[in-house]
């Protein structure tokens, strides 16, 4: 429990370090390493499949992809445009907002015995590739289908054409 308790507080630091970070680089890799400690909760959780998918999709694709479009973008003092204080308002009033809402969620949170799995296996890649190839095999190879489908859409609009006169 203690490894749980050390990595929710640092999902928890690390994100608000994320939202208070003023350079925005800084703020991108605070967020990867968010999702990192989010990658250990689901070892924890024995979901080996969703914790490879994090981390391979989020922390490698899609937070490395931010972290470059920020970086070309070359943001600086001069592009940030000033906010009103209306704008400021309604952020204060949002966050009042979710400050209600979170303490209204903890006071009727009731505490019980943390649940104990039948089937330790459920979260394994093994049982998941069964079900997938076993009982959803027609959707599996539809959505493969629709991929390979938009994939080669992309790539012929992306295509320059070249006109020979």
């Amino acid at each position: 429990m203690t490894v749980f308790y050390l990595v929710a507080f640092l999902s928890i630091f690390f994100a608000l370090m994320t939202i208070f970070t003023k350079n925005p680089v800084h703020s991108v890799l605070y967020l990867v390493i968010t999702f990192f400690t989010f990658t250990i909760h689901y070892i924890l959780l024995n979901a080996q499949f969703l914790a490879v998918v994090n981390f391979i999709v989020y922390m490698g694709a899609i937070m490395v992809l931010f972290l470059f479009v920020l970086m070309l973008l070359n943001l600086n003092k001069d592009t940030e445009p000033m906010k009103s204080n209306l704008v400021k308002m309604m952020g204060v009033i949002a966050g009042c907002c979710l400050v209600v809402v979170l303490f209204g969620a903890f006071r009727v949170f009731d505490l019980s015995n943390p649940l104990v799995v039948k089937d330790p296996d459920i979260g394994l890649v093994k049982n998941l590739g069964k079900v997938l190839f076993k009982e959803f095999l027609l959707p599996f190879e539809l959505s493969s289908i629709l991929l390979l489908t938009a994939m080669i859409g992309a790539v012929l609009l992306a295509k320059k054409e070249t006109r020979k006169v």
